[in-house]
């Protein structure tokens, strides 16, 4: 099976290196990727659609009955941001998507980024927490063929790509004894895309995949 894939969020860091790693893979044969501004790229596996209001995501006249997974990797910061339209943005946002893509093709494999420390249990004093693991609950259970939350901890970006947060490129020269000490709180972008595509390729019992999982289905 060769993926058809879309893609949310190459506009960021780890969408950027998502579709990095489907435009280099073999198995994936056609990309698309949504954002709402052009990520002005050249390649034959890439179509983009442009969406300038995500609210308006069920009025898209657009047919996604033909792919066979979502990478789902927009987001935002809760840093400075009103509980409200983090809410919003990470919760309402994600589901109203979700909820159109199994609504025309429930064979899709959903892969979600959400990040370590996420709360499963919805019950825990940190607000972000709470909210990304109510999103990745419903997620879980919304009727895809199958459904993966990704819980990465830092990531070390992909040399030579445009969205590499500041964070990021400060401590990228560090890496090889951050992951020494920090094992089990790392993974590469490059880790992070592969292992979205081998779920979808060959379905895995955890659903809920930290660094370590993403570490071993990256190879």
């Amino acid at each position: 099976m060769k993926i058809k894939a879309i893609v949310f969020g190459t506009t960021g860091m780890v969408g950027e290196g998502v579709l990095h790693e489907c435009i280099n893979s073999s198995e994936v044969e056609e990309i698309l990727i949504i954002n709402r501004k052009s990520f002005e790229i050249n390649n034959a596996k890439v179509k983009e659609l442009i969406i300038k209001n995500f609210d308006d995501f069920n009025s898209v006249n657009y047919d996604f009955s033909n792919f066979s997974a979502c990478y789902f990797c927009m987001g935002v910061s809760s840093v400075g941001m009103n509980p409200d339209k983090y809410y919003k943005i990470t919760h309402d946002l994600t589901l109203l998507i979700a909820n159109r893509l199994v609504k025309e093709n429930k064979n899709m494999v959903f892969c979600y980024v959400s990040g370590s420390g996420t709360d499963s249990t919805e019950k825990g004093k940190i607000r972000w927490a709470r909210v990304k693991g109510q999103t990745e609950n419903e997620l879980l259970n919304l009727g895809f063929k199958d459904s993966y939350m990704f819980r990465p901890g830092y990531i070390q970006p992909i040399k030579g790509l445009k969205n590499t947060y500041m964070f990021y490129k400060i401590f990228s020269p560090l890496y090889p004894v951050i992951r020494n000490l920090f094992t089990s709180a790392t993974c590469t972008l490059k880790e992070l895309g592969k292992s979205m595509i081998n779920v979808t390729l060959n379905e895995n019992k955890i659903k809920v995949l930290g660094n370590k999982e993403i570490q071993l289905l990256g190879k």
